[in-house]
């Protein structure tokens, strides 16, 4: 295969990846990658070998140790729904999925002045490029913050999407306040998992909504309340919330209204796009009359974010959440388990970092 990358950044990274323990000549010309070329189930993806990219000039090329699975790279794999095929309307845009990566420095661009090679980062790449299921990536420097010290590569990995996801909704959109009472509808996933510790950190009490066997875990995270979703009905049950961060749409835009009081938020963070549009033409009268604010979140990559959610696990106050990991090989069963719903917390894909 001919060497694609320039002769300078390949002298470069022979020099600084010395330590690495990998050979410099494979290192300087291809790395194993989980590609898809069509949209599909699980099964349409596959290890390839494919050239090591070079970064541009505010980017870095980072040595991935570990990725974690969104719902977002279920989506794009699959295709659906079909705004995730913007830009690539008949095959994917990019061929490489995974945006949360944790790893290690090896170069920078000519105009990268906030990491050195070596350095310890992680971040969101879906702003950049995606490509994190890769033995390596490139990433705008913007997209990365300072790993958090203490964590593994794989615990980090866990961060960047569904912490940020969680901080934006019940922060911003959410106005969460101390005293406030908080319901997650899917707080066994990764989102929910984040957004409980942190409802649970700024003084909020926390009702979970989830399947039977997630509840144990949320109640070891801090959730007051557990609700199992095939047994209870909280849109029901005559109890009122000041603020709803639904992670999963399972419930009637109406109903979920119901369990808000006077002045509350309903934060919508999945759904179909049925239900999301639905939800955003009754959003309008519900704030005139009933003084009921709902809310979509659409993500946005942030660096202070991130740097928020480095703060507080360096501290100990937020803990992220594993359920299971695979090796690069096994990305494919990854994005299974987390499409079927059987995830509690985070699915790591460890690509550098050994399974633990």
């Amino acid at each position: 295969m001919e060497n694609k990358m320039p002769i300078e950044w390949r002298m470069t990274m022979r020099e600084e990846m010395m330590d690495t323990g990998l050979p410099s000549e494979r290192v300087a010309r291809t790395m194993t990658a989980m590609v898809y070329d069509t949209y599909g189930s699980p099964e349409v993806l596959r290890i390839e070998e494919v050239d090591i990219p070079a970064p541009q000039d505010h980017e870095v090329l980072i040595e991935v140790h570990a990725a974690s699975v969104n719902s977002w790279d279920w989506d794009l794999l699959r295709g659906k729904p079909f705004m995730n095929r913007l830009g690539g309307l008949r095959k994917p845009r990019y061929r490489i999925l995974g945006a949360d990566i944790a790893g290690r420095v090896i170069a920078v661009g000519a105009n990268a002045k906030r990491f050195r090679p070596g350095d310890e980062v992680f971040g969101d790449l879906s702003g950049c490029g995606w490509g994190g299921f890769a033995e390596y990536v490139c990433a705008s420097e913007k997209a990365l913050s300072p790993k958090p010290a203490g964590l593994s590569f794989g615990q980090a990995a866990a961060i960047p999407q569904a912490a940020v996801l969680a901080l934006q909704g019940m922060r911003d959109k959410g106005k969460l306040r101390k005293g406030h009472r908080v319901l997650i509808n899917g707080g066994g996933g990764g989102v929910g998992t984040f957004a409980v510790q942190y409802a649970k950190w700024a003084g909020a009490e926390v009702t979970c909504v989830d399947c039977a066997e997630k509840l144990d875990m949320l109640r070891t995270l801090g959730a007051d309340h557990v609700l199992d979703y095939t047994k209870d009905d909280f849109t029901t049950s005559g109890q009122r919330y000041d603020l709803i961060l639904d992670v999963v749409g399972n419930r009637p835009v109406v109903a979920m209204k119901r369990a808000l009081t006077s002045g509350g938020t309903y934060v919508m963070v999945g759904g179909s796009f049925s239900y999301i549009l639905l939800a955003l033409l009754v959003a309008p009268l519900s704030a005139w009359f009933e003084k009921k604010k709902i809310a979509l979140l659409i993500h946005k990559p942030n660096h202070e974010d991130q740097m928020v959610w480095k703060e507080l696990v360096e501290a100990g106050y937020v803990v992220p959440v594993i359920d299971r990991q695979y090796p690069l090989s096994g990305a494919a069963h990854a994005l299974r388990d987390l499409g079927e719903g059987r995830a509690k917390g985070k699915i790591i894909v460890c690509i550098k970092s050994q399974l633990s």
